[in-house]
């Protein structure tokens, strides 16, 4: 699949109506889900025939994304029961199939290498501090092979000390520098959209 087609595909993904501030949801858009699916197939070949798990699935568009670069299994987890109605919405419409887990950071339901590759767009942080490294630390316990994840650019030397020296990352590399279009989702945003420079970062676990 080519990127623009898969691109145009997430363009169908139904976001939160209603998100929840305490669990920092915003929409992953279509635009930055796309490449960042694509690269992890493209460069380095972590999504075809992989079993791939999306931790805090939300609507599940980085899940629907692997599936259609035909992953072999994907898991979506989050705490939120209602995202994952979403996401089970989403699949139906886009004709994939994912499996869907609730379940908290600190009670996934497996142990150890589990699965091939983690994709994520987890909270920043800016409302539960601490909460972008929490799911960090959780994708590097499970994944195999490789972590895509999203974080601020303002927090890379951060990120790249505590993955490798904390988290038992063999390598941590930022694959490019994104513009994340986050639109006015909560009553105390008080422009319509900001733009947030974020690293796509890509940690090994092998």
């Amino acid at each position: 699949m080519k990127l623009k087609q898969l691109e145009s595909y997430l363009g169908d993904v139904v976001q939160f109506a209603n998100p929840k501030i305490e669990l920092e949801q915003y929409p992953t858009g279509p635009h930055i889900a796309s490449r960042m699916l694509f690269m992890a197939e493209s460069s380095y070949g972590d999504i075809d025939g992989k079993v791939v798990a999306d931790l805090g699935c939300g609507c599940g568009t980085l899940g629907i994304a692997a599936l259609l670069l035909d992953a072999a299994q994907v898991v979506g987890v989050d705490v939120d029961g209602d995202a994952l109605l979403l996401a089970h919405e989403n699949c139906n419409e886009l004709e994939v199939e994912m499996e869907l887990i609730q379940a908290s950071l600190t009670h996934l339901p497996w142990r150890g290498p589990i699965v091939d590759t983690v994709v994520m767009n987890p909270p920043f942080g800016t409302r539960c501090k601490g909460a972008d490294m929490e799911f960090l630390a959780a994708a590097l316990k499970v994944a195999g092979t490789a972590v895509y994840s999203l974080h601020k650019t303002s927090t890379r030397a951060h990120i790249k000390r505590v993955a490798v020296r904390d988290f038992g990352a063999t390598s941590a590399e930022v694959l490019c520098e994104l513009r994340y279009n986050l639109p006015a989702s909560y009553k105390f945003h008080k422009q319509r959209e900001v733009d947030i420079a974020v690293d796509l970062w890509r940690f090994t676990t092998s």
